[in-house]
């Protein structure tokens, strides 16, 4: 019995330090997901983004997981909505920032 209680004594503080570890990398990933997510259902005709692959574009149709971008002049190019990576406009990515 002895040994058992030791041996927990000597691994909680590696067990703190491992759950605290986790907890830190683990949130800051979870709220840029939220975020992420936010951006991806807001999206809407009209807005101009960036693509993943960095590609400029400006929404012309959306459907729930399917993105058509004009590029440019007669050039419409399909995405898959998660392509989508922010808008160019950087006022409007700060409004979704802030409404958490």
């Amino acid at each position: 019995m002895d040994s058992i209680l030791s041996f927990f004594s000597g691994v909680w503080p590696f067990l703190i330090l491992a759950f605290i570890f986790w907890w830190m990398i683990d949130r800051p990933h979870k709220k840029e997901e939220k975020k992420r997510q936010r951006m991806l259902e807001s999206l809407k005709k009209g807005d101009k983004v960036v693509t993943v692959g960095g590609m400029y574009g400006t929404i012309t149709r959306l459907s729930e997981k399917k993105v058509v971008l004009k590029v440019c002049e007669n050039v419409e190019v399909e995405f898959l909505r998660t392509a989508i990576s922010a808008y160019q406009d950087p006022a409007k990515q700060e409004l979704l920032d802030e409404k958490k």
